[in-house]
């Protein structure tokens, strides 16, 4: 079971999304908080696997509480209900597994869950668009930074990532380079370390800056 963590200061959101996960099956949400202080002390007591947290909450938001929580959750997922704000980028730049817009569908919020405990980052479409479109134009210093930071990759390692930013899951690389999904996640762990990300956003965007 993957067990999760809920954190919304709306009571209503808190209980659709519990109702919504633990319909999967394969998702038991273990604990709730109604804002960020809580939901740290929660995570501390529980250990979840995967927390889903709001940005906006009282006494200490999503975004304040994210640091901490990512001391006891191993993966952390964003909720909000706006989508065109700064915050997407701060929460994956600061180490968040994804960002999900509230209304997005029970299906999608069941598939997050999921990636993001398989150790793969989510967005969901309309936040894909969003950070891609907030990505600055590349200057020629930024573009040979990242070069240099990749450039202690091996071969193979640069395949794998090549596929990271093409938005791939672990499963749909695996397929492509004919290897193990375990394989792909050791690959992905090894460059995360190598290259100083803390997960596959920020390898993505990386690997964008150099490309450009």
């Amino acid at each position: 079971m993957i067990r999760a963590l809920v954190a919304d200061d709306e009571p209503l959101i808190t209980a659709g999304i519990r109702t919504v996960l633990e319909s999967a099956g394969d998702i038991e949400v273990v604990a709730q908080a109604g804002d960020g202080r809580a939901a740290i002390a929660e995570a501390a007591r529980h250990r979840p696997d995967v927390g889903l947290i709001d940005i906006n909450m009282p006494v200490l938001d999503g975004l304040a509480a994210l640091s901490e929580l990512r001391h006891h959750v191993p993966a952390l997922l964003m909720l909000t209900s706006f989508g065109a704000e700064p915050n997407v980028l701060r929460a994956l730049q600061e180490g968040a597994a994804g960002f999900l817009l509230k209304n997005c569908t029970p299906d999608e919020l069941i598939r997050a869950v999921r990636a993001a405990y398989g150790g793969d980052a989510y967005l969901s479409p309309e936040v894909t668009r969003l950070v891609l479109g907030m990505v600055p134009a590349e200057t020629a210093a930024r573009r040979r930074a990242a070069a240099a930071r990749l450039a202690v990759l091996a071969p193979r390692e640069t395949q794998v990532l090549d596929l990271v930013a093409q938005g791939m899951s672990n499963a749909e690389i695996a397929r492509a380079l004919r290897m193990t999904e375990p394989s792909v996640k050791t690959y992905v762990s090894r460059i995360l370390t190598k290259v100083d990300c803390t997960n596959r956003v920020q390898l993505a965007l990386l690997a964008r800056d150099a490309a450009s």
